[in-house]
């Protein structure tokens, strides 16, 4: 499933250049967002963890559980996002179920990936 697929035609899309800040490290997070177009860099401390691409989920954990973000997102090409509140991610768990098993997949994977890089070091 790419969830870009199902906001293709959102009529208010969220659009930054190259260099443009989506949210910082330490923001509180309202919203999650789906890489429509473009390429974003996840930045904690200072220190670029992920590249992003198309279809890509950017800030769900902070919209579950209403903490601040974890990191920084960063344009690295010109990018539309579509935007997604609670509202809207309840509304799609519900019509959507492979959404929500989308949703927790790329949680599952991200907390794999630190856990690989915090064995690794």
């Amino acid at each position: 499933m790419n969830p870009a697929d199902l906001f293709r035609q959102d009529d208010n899309p969220v659009i930054l250049a190259p260099g443009d800040s989506l949210f910082a490290e330490g923001d509180p997070g309202t919203e999650m967002f789906v890489l429509l177009e473009g390429s974003v860099n996840v930045v904690i401390k200072n220190r670029v963890i992920e590249n992003l691409g198309v279809g890509s989920l950017i800030g769900e954990m902070a919209l579950i559980d209403e903490s601040p973000r974890a990191a920084s997102v960063v344009a690295t090409t010109p990018c539309r996002l579509a935007r997604i509140n609670l509202r809207r991610f309840h509304f799609l768990v519900q019509q959507n179920p492979f959404f929500a098993s989308h949703v927790m997949k790329v949680l599952v994977e991200r907390i794999r990936r630190m856990n690989q890089q915090l064995v690794a070091k």
